[in-house]
């Protein structure tokens, strides 16, 4: 008998957002090559955006704005000094303007972060490496890179509906980093910081974006190279970050 042909996908199938964002995952070369070639990124900026949204209603629902606006009064230095009536009188008064602030967040922090990566990866790709990659075609990379993010939000889920509401930080919710194991209140500031800052997601997110700014440039710009020069950055900021943090006490 002879053996059966199986047809390679065409370029309609390998380019729609499903097979995109599974390859990212499973097959993140070949899903970052026709990103590079045929780029776009309304799909994942809109279902990041969407996930992030949910997951603040979610907050918001079961937690509440007066709990997470307490949980945020009672992890700052001031709180030391302030009575369990008087935290719980500003925790009420922060409430409304804590869900606001919150859902605005979930509108605009998807949009900005990912602006913020593709221009720092534009800069390092073009002008360090000497690439030639367009700003449409590396931010569409760092939209389908950060669906990694969308496995941080069901976690984060899990713990808002499982987890105990009085421990929960809003600020670090889930366990993927070191900071997420340490006393706030305990810990140095500046070390809680550089602790929460190096996240396994936040990482995943800057390797894929590496190989999918490496495609960008037909490979003249290596992924190891982009990943080192993102890391440089973002061990910069975090210092600046613990030695602000380290200035307030």
């Amino acid at each position: 008998m002879g053996e059966t042909a199986v047809a390679p996908p065409t370029p309609e199938e390998s380019d729609s957002f499903l097979s995109r964002a599974v390859g990212v995952f499973i097959s993140p070369g070949a899903a970052f090559e026709s990103i590079a070639q045929r780029p776009n990124f309304l799909a994942p900026l809109i279902v990041v955006t969407v996930a992030t949204i949910a997951v603040i209603e979610a907050m918001l629902d079961k937690l509440g704005a007066e709990q997470i606006a307490r949980r945020s009064i009672e992890m700052t230095k001031q709180a030391a000094s302030l009575s369990a009536d008087q935290i719980a009188q500003q925790a009420h008064q922060a409430a409304p303007i804590t869900a606001i602030f919150m859902r605005v967040i979930g509108v605009l922090a998807p949009v900005v972060m990912v602006l913020i990566i593709a221009a720092v990866g534009l800069f390092i790709a073009n002008v360090l490496f000497g690439g030639k990659a367009n700003f449409k075609t590396a931010f569409s990379v760092v939209c389908y890179a950060d669906l990694v993010g969308l496995v941080g939000g069901v976690l984060t889920a899990v713990m808002v509906f499982f987890g105990d509401p009085e421990q929960f930080n809003v600020q670090n919710p889930i366990p993927s980093n070191v900071g997420f194991f340490l006393n706030m209140h305990d810990t140095p500031k500046a070390l809680y910081a550089i602790a929460s800052s190096f996240d396994i997601f936040t990482i995943w997110m800057l390797l894929l974006t590496a190989l999918g700014l490496s495609a960008a440039t037909a490979r003249k710009a290596r992924p190891v190279p982009i990943f080192l020069s993102y890391m440089g950055i973002w061990i910069v900021w975090v210092l600046i970050k613990a030695g602000l943090a380290l200035a307030t006490g």
